[in-house]
């Protein structure tokens, strides 16, 4: 017994003409009385009074169309689920970002994503912000979350998420930089400040641009990876840095920070998705790339 029998039954116990059956089910008249022979051998009872003028179902034939009629219809439901299944996106996808963006706006994204995509699995690995865009690069990550750099490489493309500020910062205590020093930066009133710096990545490049514009001969003390880094180095007394607003919204050690009102001010990070662009067309990155 198999789901074309059953079919076939159904049919001819709905129409009660073999040869309107045979015609919808697209087999031959005496195909269809086999099917049917071999269904009522297999129960041991007729199915069918057949005369030359009507065929009717006998009362074995009203059970077992009850019956058939409840195994199609799962039958149905069945293959209609699997097929479903089937085009439901699941699989990895590994993501770059910096600590604080995995428990800032990260949170809202991948909660949305998880709900309409559960079956596709996020790996989260989480570093220095800088070189975000040299992990897609190199095929390390399929996506990564950091600043837009003032010209983006050949092949990669970017979507913005936020932006924010970029800050000079202190400590609370020691006061590092006087009032005549933030009115009047120079190489002459900054060359004993010592400086907490990024190694790389646009924080440093618009650093370097801005020390440059005022002549000062940086005192670096330390260059490090990470702006939760800089925060904690700071805050310590170590020096002076330079870090995106967002770090500081979700810092522990905001309230032992100061900022410095430098003017004009550093400009704004613009803060995004990056990813290959020949990758866009692939399902898992897409539906993250194009999410709600």
């Amino acid at each position: 017994m198999d789901s074309h029998a059953l079919g076939l039954f159904l049919s001819l116990a709905d129409n009660l003409h073999f040869g309107k059956t045979s015609r919808e089910q697209h087999v031959s008249p005496s195909a269809l009385s086999r099917s049917i022979k071999q269904l009522e051998e297999e129960l041991g009872a007729p199915l069918f009074v057949r005369d030359n003028r009507s065929v009717r179902l006998t009362r074995e034939g009203q059970q077992f169309r009850e019956y058939a009629s409840e195994v199609m219809n799962g039958w149905q439901a069945i293959r209609q689920t699997f097929r479903q299944d089937q085009l439901v996106l699941h699989g990895e996808l590994s993501l770059y970002c910096s600590v604080t963006a995995s428990y800032s706006f990260l949170y809202e994204i991948l909660s949305s994503f998880r709900q309409d995509y559960p079956r596709i699995e996020m790996k989260l690995h989480t570093g220095d912000p800088a070189k975000a865009v040299e992990r897609v690069q190199q095929g390390l990550e399929d996506l990564a979350i950091g600043a837009r750099p003032d010209s983006l490489p050949a092949g990669i493309e970017f979507q913005s998420i936020t932006r924010s500020a970029l800050r000079f910062i202190g400590p609370q205590s020691p006061q590092l930089l006087s009032e005549e020093q933030l009115k009047n930066p120079g190489a002459h009133s900054w060359q004993d400040v010592p400086l907490i710096l990024s190694e790389e990545g646009l924080a440093r490049t618009r650093t370097d641009r801005w020390l440059k514009h005022h002549n000062i001969k940086p005192r670096i003390y330390a260059q490090v990876s990470g702006n939760e880094a800089i925060v904690s180095m700071v805050s310590l007394g170590f020096g002076i840095g330079v870090v995106p607003q967002i770090v500081l919204d979700n810092s522990p050690l905001a309230a032992r920070i100061r900022i410095y009102d430098i003017q004009p001010p550093l400009t704004a990070y613009d803060i995004g998705l990056f990813a290959l662009h020949k990758r866009l067309k692939d399902p898992l990155i897409a539906a993250f790339w194009n999410r709600r």
